[in-house]
């Protein structure tokens, strides 16, 4: 298991842009597992939405990245790299995450030519789907 410490290790984002607090299974340039806390004193739930916070989507689809880049840049080729978004292309909302809910994020590395590939990412809570997502990627 990765915590904090580990995973900054291996990719560059901080406080308060790290939206991952653990990997509990990871496959080197295959796939990795991480968890996410959503707690109320998130930034953005005072503006998103005040009366009824909601963790913004877009957000979720970055935490996923982030896991999927542990994976990515584990790989011994790619330490010290960074990972960056190509594209997203079939992205489902399909649950609302709010304060209180832990985010399951797993990425599976699904495709890969040279420094681009792809990654099938779902992040649930409680087993429900609240995002599904093929994120494209590009290590530089």
């Amino acid at each position: 298991m990765l915590g904090i410490r580990e995973i900054q290790e291996i990719i560059p984002h901080r406080h308060p842009f790290l939206l991952v607090d653990r990997i509990e299974e990871l496959e080197p340039g295959v796939r990795a597992v991480g968890y996410k806390a959503v707690t109320y004193d998130e930034p953005f739930f005072a503006g998103h939405f005040p009366q009824e916070p909601v963790m913004p989507g877009v957000l979720i689809v970055e935490a996923l990245a982030q896991a999927g880049a542990v994976a990515a840049l584990s790989v011994e080729a790619n330490k010290g790299k960074t990972a960056y978004f190509g594209g997203m292309d079939h992205v489902r909302f399909k649950k609302k995450v709010v304060p209180g809910d832990t985010l399951r994020l797993e990425c599976r590395i699904i495709k890969q030519k040279g420094p681009v590939g792809i990654g099938s990412a779902v992040a649930t809570v409680d087993g429900k789907v609240a995002v599904s997502a093929e994120l494209t990627f590009m290590i530089g």
